[in-house]
């Protein structure tokens, strides 16, 4: 099975935040770093990581090494279907519902539970970090 993931923005901060170095959130990025996985994108999903960042106070150098290592080794996703049936509460997650829609995403991979009420009504898989790593380390 190929892996294609979009992380949110909550998953980025934790992996960069987190001080074990056992974190779910660092193994999965490690784990893209090696070539386990696609990491997928989107011009919106770079912008709300951008903004994120800068309002959590992620120190700037950072957040735009993360960024740049993301736009040079993840997989750009062009946003060419931007109506869904089924939104997430929360306004600021639709472009990473569009990049995992339009990206043919197997998982988004997310903290947030404004994902819950709608996660059933798509083809790829809402889950944590933690969950996606156990379908990861079992292929």
């Amino acid at each position: 099975m190929s892996f294609r993931v979009v992380p949110d923005t909550n998953v980025l901060i934790a992996s960069r935040k987190s001080p074990s170095p056992t974190s779910p959130t660092r193994e999965l990025f490690e784990r893209w770093i090696r070539g386990e996985f696609t990491l997928l994108y989107s011009l919106d999903t770079i912008v709300e990581y951008f903004c994120k960042f800068r309002e959590l106070g992620l120190d700037p150098l950072e957040a735009r090494l993360l960024l740049t290592e993301i736009a040079a080794i993840g997989e750009l996703v062009s946003i060419s279907t931007f109506h869904e049936q089924f939104y997430p509460k929360d306004p600021e997650d639709i472009a990473f519902l569009l990049c995992a829609t339009n990206g043919e995403a197997s998982h988004l991979v997310t903290y947030d539970s404004n994902f819950d009420p709608v996660k059933s009504r798509y083809s790829f898989l809402v889950c944590t970090p933690l969950e996606f790593l156990r379908q990861l380390r079992s292929y």
